[in-house]
């Protein structure tokens, strides 16, 4: 580990502790040379899974695709960033829970539109207007009435 400000080597734990899931620890962690202090993760390092695009291609699951999809979709709405980690922890382990090699990205984006509609309402529909490629107005006001339809059902 080397601090991200100087490069140095002595870096000093100054607190551990695991996350909800208990899938990964966040370390707090202080530079000896230049006093910097910054967050680690760890995570435990899974079985290799491949997603197939929708052109056929293959590449690495990678967590922080998800998580930036969603942050991005999630700009200047007022959702604390554990909730966001909370959700995209959330679809990691429905991704595993297949139980496959490969997963289609299809399926990553529904998982990740269950987990948004729970959290927020326009974040939802921001991901869905990219995930979904909104071919017209109708398309997407159908969306929409969705949303409304489950947040009414839910209020009841």
């Amino acid at each position: 580990m080397r601090c991200p400000l100087c490069n140095s080597a002595d870096i000093n734990v100054k607190d551990s502790r695991g996350l909800a899931d208990q899938n990964a620890i966040r370390r707090r962690r202080e530079c000896n040379t230049c006093g910097h202090r910054f967050t680690t993760f760890e995570r435990i390092e899974t079985a290799t899974m491949l997603v197939v695009k929708k052109t056929g291609e293959r590449a690495p699951f990678d967590r922080d695709k998800i998580l930036r999809g969603i942050v991005r979709s999630a700009e200047k709405r007022p959702i604390p960033l554990n909730e966001i980690e909370t959700a995209v922890d959330n679809v990691v382990k429905k991704v595993y829970e297949v139980g496959e090699n490969e997963i289609a990205t299809e399926r990553i984006g529904d998982f990740v539109m269950e987990e948004l509609i729970d959290l927020d309402e326009i974040t939802y529909i921001r991901f869905a207007s990219v995930y979904r490629q909104f071919k017209d107005m109708t398309v997407f006001l159908q969306e929409l009435q969705d949303v409304v339809d489950k947040v009414n059902k839910d209020k009841k």
